[in-house]
């Protein structure tokens, strides 16, 4: 090896070979660029056309397998992309052809946020292998292997590869806990082997494990399970990478990366510092650190159209206070954007605070899609609008299932104030079931057959209307054509992208901004017109004499501007759409007003105008956060208006439905 005169290390081509050679039991690397790289950072906003850029480059790099599925990107292409998600595995595939598709499958959950019944489970499985998933990694939110055996059936009748996962809670070891131990996840492993898991993974979805624990961790599957070991975790901590080369000390034979653009906060420990970190021992990852880096120039290009989504809530690129809360990224990106849309960003902290606590009460379930949305929208709601801790005034419809045991048996009991409290009007009984939740679930695909009936072409098509009853039409009409593609779900070039960051800068900065989306006023008679200095720039503004709203024109030939004050910061999550004129309701005098309590999604009325209602009765689901909100009448009465419909978006504040009292 050499130097050259800037200092970099280089090496000879027969250096470079004749190290390759030593590496007797290289680790296998399987990147989550396409799926949770961009899941972690940007929301899950990744499209398709830039994954294509890299495509047939990312296939030569030799990854032992691509994530590039599942997880959130099924719901997010459907409800914010307008894109087809099956179609992405068929087009990947048409440019990937050596590296094996992995996709993260939620056992009973799949791709959404509830147990499925099992037809539907077999169903969507078997669509996965026929597009072309090669690899199946599997995981339940409460560790309840119970919710893997319909899929795993499909999976193994396929002969595509089940990899089973076991989401990692902190090693309380440490802490004097008795819970995540060793032994836990030991037991977990045996169990998965027993099921005839090809590989079996630990699932760090928070980035909380440390060094030493993965290597005690992995050193114990090793002697105890004869499958090979994967190590999944997060950068958020800081101890990614690092936790992930004492990993590899142990013996562990797969670990997750991401590409460096890609990589890092709330993401994972970059690939290219690794391989260059083995390069030469007998764990050598084989990789050409040069393709690496093309590649890296080429995915850079894209990032800018996805910033805006990305948390700006820290300037740190780590969070120390992961160890503390466990709090994974896309649930901490969530939490912050559901905060900020409610105006409550500043009780973060008693969120965080609070947190814990009604982890505890649910019985200590790890904190992975769909349980840290559960724990999660409800430790908002205890925080905003309890007037006492702990009164749990506002349950959510997925804790009360989780109380019923729909989602599985949890880590620990459940407090049993809590579940008494979920259950007292529990449409399904008072009592938790104790078996395996696909049992008490009735078929679902007949009646989703009719419900798509006119707008699914195919299986695939139901599919997407069985996960998402709301917003899956909602695609569905915009795919083929039955309904306008909203403009904010519409791919944007990078020059658009780098003209509404300006904008967003120069609002914060409390500056004149143009506002391209909307359409001047008709120009009226009686205009008076104003020479306007700001910060140097020189704008022509005309006022209306007649008090109509200034509109400013830059002098040298800008498009249309519009004073303004200081914008809001920009949030990660699409914009709530204005419903102003369809929410202006008169109300007489002694009317009850529902007012939404934070901003979401309509999923259903369950009264209509002219309906009696009574005191306590649930009018409507709201969604926040994609957990449902059963909205409570205030009054005994009949339903007067209704100003909005189902998958309709809302903002904190809106009026959702009148009642007049009886």
């Amino acid at each position: 090896m050499k130097m050259d005169n800037h200092g970099v290390l280089q090496m000879t081509q027969m250096q470079y070979a004749t190290d390759r050679r030593r590496a007797e039991n290289p680790v296998k690397v399987q990147d989550l660029t396409f799926r949770d790289g961009h899941q972690s950072l940007f929301a899950t906003r990744g499209r398709t056309e830039d994954m294509l850029v890299v495509a047939e480059q990312m296939d030569k790099v030799g990854f032992y397998s691509m994530e590039v599925w599942g997880g959130a990107t099924f719901d997010t292409m459907t409800r914010y992309l307008n894109e087809d998600p099956w179609e992405r595995i068929r087009v990947l595939k048409k440019h990937i052809r050596n590296t094996p598709f992995s996709m993260l499958l939620r056992g009973q959950n799949l791709v959404g946020y509830r147990n499925y019944a099992d037809d539907v489970v077999e169903t969507f499985v078997q669509r996965a292998c026929d597009n072309g998933i090669d690899i199946f990694r599997v995981f339940d939110a409460l560790n309840d292997f119970r919710n893997f055996e319909t899929a795993v059936k499909i999976i193994q009748k396929n002969k595509k590869h089940f990899q089973g996962a076991i989401c990692y809670s902190l090693t309380e070891m440490r802490m004097g806990g008795e819970i995540y131990t060793i032994d836990y996840y030991v037991k977990k492993a045996k169990e998965l082997e027993k099921m005839g898991a090809d590989t079996i993974a630990i699932k760090d979805m928070a980035g909380i494990i440390s060094p030493y624990d993965a290597y005690n961790l992995i050193k114990a599957l090793k002697e105890a399970v004869k499958v090979p070991i994967h190590l999944h975790t997060h950068f958020t901590s800081g101890m990614g990478d690092l936790a992930l080369l004492k990993a590899v000390e142990a013996g562990v034979d797969i670990i997750d990366t991401c590409m460096a653009p890609y990589a890092y906060r709330t993401s994972h420990a970059a690939i290219e510092p690794l391989v260059v970190t083995l390069l030469g021992t007998n764990r050598d990852t084989g990789m050409d650190i040069k393709l690496l880096d093309a590649i890296d120039k080429e995915l850079e290009k894209a990032i800018p159209k996805y910033m805006h989504y990305a948390d700006n809530t820290k300037y740190s690129i780590i969070d120390t206070n992961v160890i503390i809360h466990q709090t994974p990224g896309g649930m901490l990106s969530n939490l912050v954007n559901q905060l900020r849309q409610m105006d409550a960003l500043d009780r973060l902290d008693e969120v965080f605070e609070t947190l814990p606590k009604v982890r505890k009460d649910l019985g200590m379930i790890p904190l992975v899609t769909p349980t840290s949305q559960i724990v999660g929208i409800q430790t908002v709601n205890n925080v905003l609008f309890d007037k006492k801790p702990g009164e749990y005034s506002h349950i959510t419809e997925q804790v009360k299932d989780l109380c019923y045991g729909l989602y599985g048996e949890t880590t620990r009991p459940i407090n049993s104030e809590v579940r008494a409290k979920a259950l007292k009007d529990y449409p399904r009984g008072q009592k938790p079931i104790t078996k395996r939740p696909g049992d008490v679930l009735e078929p679902e695909m007949p009646g989703i057959k009719e419900q798509a009936k006119g707008l699914a072409k195919d299986i695939d098509d139901e599919l997407i209307v069985a996960l998402y009853p709301v917003t899956g039409p909602k695609f569905l009409k915009w795919k083929y054509g039955l309904e306008e593609v909203p403009a904010d779900v519409k791919p944007l070039s990078i020059e658009e992208v780098e003209k509404k960051n300006a904008l967003i800068e120069k609002a914060l900065a409390g500056k004149l901004v143009e506002c391209p989306d909307k359409e001047a006023p008709e120009k009226p008679e009686n205009i008076r017109t104003f020479d306007v200095f700001v910060d140097g720039e020189y704008f022509k503004v005309e006022v209306n004499e007649k008090g109509v709203p200034a509109i400013a024109r830059p002098a040298a030939a800008k498009p249309v501007s519009q004073p303004k004050p200081a914008a809001p910061a920009p949030v990660k999550a699409d914009p709530v759409p204005a419903k102003a004129s369809k929410n202006e309701v008169a109300a007489a005098d002694g009317d009850q007003v529902i007012h939404a309590p934070m901003p979401g999604m309509i999923i259903s009325y369950e009264k209509k105008v002219g309906d009696t209602v009574k005191y306590g009765e649930t009018v409507l689901v709201l969604e926040a956060m994609k957990m449902y909100n059963n909205i409570a009448c205030p009054c005994d009465g009949v339903v007067k208006a209704i100003p909005f419909g189902k998958g309709d978006s809302v903002g904190k504040g809106d009026t959702l439905l009148v009642v007049s009292p009886k």
